[in-house]
């Protein structure tokens, strides 16, 4: 079994946060990262993890004149062009309540209730598609809408996917020894 982290970024403090969750998960099972629009609509049988992640625009997750309006802000060109993850988890088929899942998001350090969360939406369909989520969903917090991310966060999403590696391990041992 392996971990697959998805990602969708825009100004690119969502991928910083999606490689050091990679790298923390790195630390105890092996793990591919993906951009969404190059994510597949199936999670193999081999994956065992898979961790879902990106921007909150507009209280939720991104929607296609969002991230437009996003790419006309960048100053490079947008990481994630194609599709969001909105569309990705349309697409995604229904999965098994033996794949473990978690989702996370970058945004702006304010309450969520002033802000919304990415990663509360991500999580929530997650479940609904018959994914067994593992752990609360996480949110990494950036300065201003292109960012930069605050100090820390990229080393604390890293300390993040070393939890949810301990969190799925311990978790599938569980579930073999009954």
């Amino acid at each position: 079994m392996h971990a697959l982290v998805i990602f969708e970024s825009m100004f690119g403090n969502t991928r910083v946060i999606a490689e050091a969750i990679a790298d923390g998960l790195s630390s105890r099972i092996e793990t591919d990262i993906v951009e969404v629009g190059a994510a597949p609509n199936v999670i193999d049988d081999d994956v065992g993890l898979f961790v879902v992640g990106g921007p909150t625009h507009a209280f939720g997750m991104s929607r296609p004149g969002t991230r437009k309006a996003a790419a006309e802000q960048a100053v490079e060109d947008a990481v994630s062009s194609r599709i969001g993850q909105r569309e990705w988890l349309d697409a995604l088929e229904r999965g098994s309540g033996n794949v473990a899942a978690a989702a996370f998001d970058t945004r702006i350090d304010k309450p969520h209730w002033l802000v919304g969360s990415a990663a509360r939406a991500v999580e929530k369909r997650l479940r609904r598609l018959g994914f067994r989520i593992i752990s609360a969903s996480q949110s990494f917090y950036v300065a201003g809408t292109p960012g930069p991310l605050l100090e820390g966060e990229a080393e604390r999403a890293r300390r993040w996917g070393l939890e949810l590696a301990s969190e799925y391990l311990e978790d599938e041992e569980g579930r073999q020894a009954s």
